[in-house]
């Protein structure tokens, strides 16, 4: 069966991994520019102040990007480039950075899809006590309706948030990620809560100010792979578990209330002395159609009777290769919600550099992509409703508290000179595009 015929083929990024231009025409800092600055936090000592300096660059990145192929690509906003301060105030510069991006990508025949957070909140909403505060939804929306009135002629595809369990898990619940917190269950049910109301007044926004707009929510997802098919019930009931101690990376957790608006009432059972207060008024919100979920899938886990065989395939960050995952992962979400899915992110870190003959080789990311992609095509050939699929990432970029040293693009970025290099793999994944999979 194949992917269909107008199957979309992108790759993706993040504003902080790649913009730069920190504090440039009106930015303010965002809780990513103050815990880079604090130090002690990122594995290199770097921070996104520069980063790929794709704020002045983005025209030459356009055009490599059409060079190779891709049909759409998905990039991120940057709240603190378009609301400048507390009071909400427009900063009309940076959404005129993001005009002019959208303008070059249609102009080269890509279709732009933009996720409204990828973790890049303004310092002053977190000193007003960022996710925790009610009101945040509030400022969200506010951002959302900018951008929406801004770009929503020629915008219409969009993503709401890009892995919240990271961003509370990680950011919130471990303190490894910005803005470094370690809070307690209680604090993170709210913070929760206050991202799916959030979510809900942008959805609101959206569907009022761009009516044709294709909305969707993208999730991490480990997907549980099943070591036998007897194994396969099983592991579905493990990839959407939600308990009071992990609730932060259930996908029920994120997923239920969008789909079905209503919390899992296992966690409400359990959580029922520290869950915060919700009204049916919320959860209609909450729960408005969306027209598709995005899944970021690098890495999975089997279910059932399975030992990891030494020396496993890995990638530069120690995540294991298991292709399955992409499949499972897409069959999982479509039993359970049965709504269209995008790929949203799937790609492979390496040690790569430029060789002696000027060219970036990457055989092993070839090899993933490759295998992945098959994985994606049997879920898909099983009648799996898939959209899309966009590699992570189409350049190499701030990896977040690991700094620079993972390189998990399709292009490789000289970071002293800013020179971009296509490595072997961007025109494998050109030349699959052409031919819409059939190669694979």
């Amino acid at each position: 069966m194949g992917f269909k015929e107008n199957f979309v083929w992108g790759a993706a990024t993040a504003s902080f991994q790649i913009e730069g231009a920190w504090d440039e025409d009106g930015k303010v800092p965002s809780i990513w520019d103050v815990f880079c600055h604090e130090g002690g936090h990122i594995s290199d000592g770097s921070d996104g102040d520069i980063a790929c300096d794709h704020y002045h660059r983005y025209k030459e990145d356009v055009g490599l990007m059409a060079e190779l192929g891709l049909k759409a690509y998905r990039f991120s906003i940057a709240w603190p480039r378009v609301i400048s301060g507390a009071g909400g105030t427009v900063n009309q510069k940076g959404l005129d950075f993001y005009s002019r991006l959208v303008d070059e990508l249609l102009a080269h025949g890509i279709t732009p899809y933009a996720t409204l957070y990828h973790w890049d909140m303004p310092y002053d909403n977190y000193l007003r006590g960022g996710w925790l505060n009610p009101d945040s939804s509030g400022c969200f929306e506010t951002y959302t309706e900018a951008v929406a009135r801004c770009l929503g002629d020629r915008l219409k595809h969009f993503i709401t948030f890009n892995e919240p369990s990271v961003f509370t898990g990680c950011g919130m619940m471990l303190g490894e990620h910005a803005p470094g917190l370690k809070l307690g269950s209680r604090d993170l049910l709210h913070a929760g809560h206050n991202v799916h109301m959030a979510h809900g007044k942008a959805v609101r926004v959206l569907r009022n100010l761009v009516p044709d707009a294709s909305i969707g929510f993208t999730v991490a997802e480990m997907p549980a792979i099943p070591a036998t098919p007897a194994d396969e019930d099983a592991a579905y009931e493990s990839q959407f578990a939600v308990g009071r101690k992990h609730f932060v990376w259930s996908n029920s957790f994120w997923c239920d209330p969008l789909m079905f608006g209503a919390y899992p009432q296992q966690l409400l059972d359990e959580c029922g002395d520290i869950f915060p207060a919700f009204t049916g008024e919320d959860m209609r919100l909450i729960g408005q159609k969306i027209d598709f979920l995005g899944l970021n899938i690098y890495q999975g886990r089997y279910v059932g009777e399975w030992k990891r065989p030494v020396g496993m395939a890995h990638n530069e960050l120690g995540w294991d290769v298991k292709p399955l995952a992409l499949k499972w992962g897409v069959k999982h979400f479509a039993r359970r919600y049965g709504v269209p899915l995008f790929i949203t992110e799937n790609g492979l870190s390496c040690h790569d550099w430029v060789s002696l003959d000027g060219k970036v080789h990457d055989p092993n990311r070839t090899d993933f992509l490759h295998r992945y992609l098959r994985a994606l095509r049997e879920a898909v050939d099983e009648g799996c409703d898939v959209g899309g699929y966009f590699q992570w990432s189409f350049m190499d970029n701030f990896e977040w508290a690991a700094g620079y040293n993972p390189r998990f693009g399709m292009v490789f970025c000289d970071y002293q000179t800013q020179r971009r290099i296509p490595k072997d793999s961007a025109y494998w994944y050109r030349d699959v595009i052409a031919d819409n999979g059939a190669s694979l």
